[in-house]
């Protein structure tokens, strides 16, 4: 028997007696149920309890039996509508369940928890509307469905067809709306008649194209007029080309719905009914008429219940969207496996964890035949590489320097350019102008991010430090850099060095306090870039915190540090010598070359969502797996984050002795 856990008086907790292994051996579920305030148990219920089964399994009749003989009512389990990015029969835990005291969602025989909500509940709340709004249009624009391991660049066929979904054979939903070969076939051949002449391509179920179940339609369908597709493409890109929607009871016709469509719906699945579909069998009792962002609010955000796996913890969808999100783009990126040249050894154990989860990296420096893969060069190194994506690190790195071979836990990737580089486009100048415009649920979450940035004093590096006496004053910070650095090659200008930058600011600024941060790599003695500064700067900030020196200043002068764009977080104003990322935009004052081709006038939260959270990957230290920026910060907040070996501590040692030839080792 699991044995027995704590209650308390504000946590209330119910036994729930299970009588399917899966209950036991799938952890994910175990814990969601825990967190949900149920007790997993075996044996014989008593009064108070409740018996668990999974929606209409082969086992649930147990579970049924059991609860009919002992009078207990009823948990039923179910996967959630965004569940995870391959189906739960590869292994793939869920993030997020459906848990219904009433029926199941997808049986109509009885009104289940979720029908009941949609039946009652007002569902007119103005801030529940919004976030259904907001994120059906997050679910279209990032390609999330309840599967998501597909590439969203996939070609789909040329628009004008209709389609026609094929489920898995003797699922439960399709028998629960009774469904069978004659049906399918009774489905095919309306799709044809009532658009005669348009072309028909039948979806494959994710499942039957793994190989786990078979489906109701085959190649022998297929004819002149109908098409069999079976890629994994994305479900929005394909309900993008479609002229009509043909299903039984697929989750695929409720994303129909989301995506404007009117299915055709053969079965009686739970978006049937509101008026939001043709039903071929109605459901009597289903009388009232809702909007797609109602049907949305009760079913993705009311209804489930979502799991945080980072933080261990039940949450909102929106944080399950990023989640998803975070572990879509890496799968997206990463299953055709990847060529990576340019790497030191050093870094090749983090760009495994990063980049090699679901093939590992082959290292080869000049590759003659990438076998199907990817290419990625390190951007410092990618010169004669022109087709290779290049990769940087991020802008949220680590607590410690690079130069000291501390792991990261953001990097970048970009297939364009690289983002100091101004004289090509960058994939994050792409996304800074897509960014000109934010639903308001995107400038929510980057106005969250800048305000946990800035509480947390969090910035590229974290080294944290000591803050010296700064006089009264207009204060203007000069932040110096690593003079070889490639930001400072490609984007710095007629003004390329730490002395001719701060000649410029206490020229242009005469009476004003100058206050000079040396560069850390440079102040560890790993880099190029050590000036005297006594004579032009009132302060020379040694070993200080920059994000508490931003806390104190008015201005900063910058070539192209970062700290420029960690200022604007701030509320500081920044003025550029250089070309970095986030000049030109119209948020700093530009003295040196901007490219005319930023033409985009975001606003900061455009510029912080680009830069924070489309641009990057982030790595999550704890779990191992692809996270969104929101876990990342709280790492580095907390200080859970890699730290450097020894054999990387001394070879960072030797990197001091020897700095002039860091070529060597960079």
């Amino acid at each position: 028997m699991i044995p027995d856990q704590v209650e308390t008086a504000e946590s209330p907790r119910s036994r729930l007696f299970v009588y399917n292994g899966g209950f036991l051996w799938q952890r994910r579920l175990r814990r969601i149920l825990s967190l949900e305030g149920y007790d997993l148990r075996l044996g014989v219920p008593r009064d108070g309890d409740l018996v668990g089964i999974w929606g209409d399994s082969p086992t649930a009749h147990r579970g049924r039996a059991a609860a009919e003989k002992h009078d207990t009512p009823i948990l039923r389990v179910e996967d959630a509508f965004l569940r995870s990015l391959q189906p739960g029969r590869g292994g793939e835990p869920p993030l997020g369940l459906m848990l219904d005291r009433s029926g199941v969602h997808f049986d109509p025989a009885i009104p289940s928890d979720l029908e009941q909500l949609l039946t009652t509940d007002p569902l007119d709340d103005t801030a529940l509307l919004n976030r259904a709004r907001n994120a059906m249009a997050r679910m279209k624009e990032s390609h999330l469905s309840k599967y998501s391991g597909f590439d969203p660049t996939a070609q789909v066929p040329a628009p004008g067809y209709v389609l026609v979904v094929d489920q898995t054979r003797d699922d439960a939903s399709v028998r629960a709306s009774k469904g069978n070969d004659a049906l399918f076939r009774e489905m095919l051949v309306f799709a044809q008649e009532e658009h005669p002449g348009a072309p028909v391509v039948i979806k494959t179920h994710p499942e039957t194209v793994a190989g786990y179940r078979s489906g109701y339609y085959s190649e022998r369908d297929a004819s002149s007029r109908i098409q069999l597709l079976s890629n994994p493409v994305s479900p929005w890109a394909l309900l993008e080309g479609a002229v009509g929607v043909y299903t039984l009871s697929s989750q695929l016709g409720f994303e129909a719905i989301i995506a404007g469509h009117k299915p055709r719906v053969f079965g009686q699945p739970f978006y049937a009914g509101w008026g939001l579909t043709i039903d071929e069998f109605p459901v009597p009792r289903r009388q009232r008429k809702l909007t797609k962002a109602q049907l949305f609010g009760a079913a993705m955000i009311l209804a489930p219940t979502w799991y945080d796996p980072y933080h261990d913890r039940l949450c909102e969808l929106e944080d399950v969207m990023a989640t998803l999100e975070a572990q879509a783009r890496a799968w997206r990126q990463d299953h055709r496996g990847w060529v990576a040249s340019g790497m030191r050894l050093w870094k090749r154990k983090p760009m495994q964890a990063f980049f090699g989860q679901q093939k590992k990296l082959v290292f080869d420096e000049a590759p003659s035949d990438l076998q199907g893969r990817s290419h990625m060069v390190w951007a410092g190194r990618a010169e004669d590489q022109s087709d290779a994506a290049r990769i940087e690190d991020g802008f949220l790195r680590s607590r410690g320097l690079g130069a000291e071979l501390v792991p990261p836990l953001s990097l970048v990737t970009d297939d364009l350019g690289i983002y100091y580089d101004p004289t090509r486009p960058s994939r994050l100048e792409v996304l800074i102008t897509q960014r000109a415009t934010l639903r308001p649920d995107q400038h929510l979450r980057a106005e969250r991010l800048i305000t946990s940035l800035t509480q947390k004093r969090l910035s590229k590096y974290n080294l944290g430090g000591a803050m010296p006496t700064l006089p009264d004053g207009h204060r203007i910070l000069v932040p110096g850099q690593v003079e070889d650095d490639a930001s400072i090659r490609k984007g710095a200008g007629q003004v390329n060095t730490n002395l001719a930058l701060l000649e410029h600011a206490r020229a242009a600024n005469p009476d004003a306090v100058i206050i000079y941060k040396p560069h850390p790599d440079v102040e560890a003695g790993l880099r190029t870039g050590d000036v005297d500064a006594r004579d032009l700067a009132d302060v020379v900030a040694t070993d200080a915190d920059p994000t508490a020196l931003l806390d104190q200043v008015q201005e900063i002068w910058t070539m192209t540090s970062l700290l420029g764009f960690e200022a604007l977080l701030r509320g500081v104003e920044v003025t550029t010598l250089g070309a970095p990322f986030y000049a030109g935009w119209g948020l700093t004052r530009d003295l040196g070359n901007v490219p005319a081709r930023r033409a985009a006038q975001p606003t900061l939260y455009g510029l912080v969502h680009a830069a924070l959270i489309d641009y990057p990957r982030y790595f999550d230290p704890v779990t191992g797996q692809p996270c969104p920026v929101e876990v990342a910060i709280d790492r580095l907040a907390t200080g859970k984050v890699p730290h450097p070996g020894l054999a990387n501590r001394l070879l960072s040692k030797l990197q001091g002795a020897f700095a002039t030839y860091a070529h060597l080792w960079r």
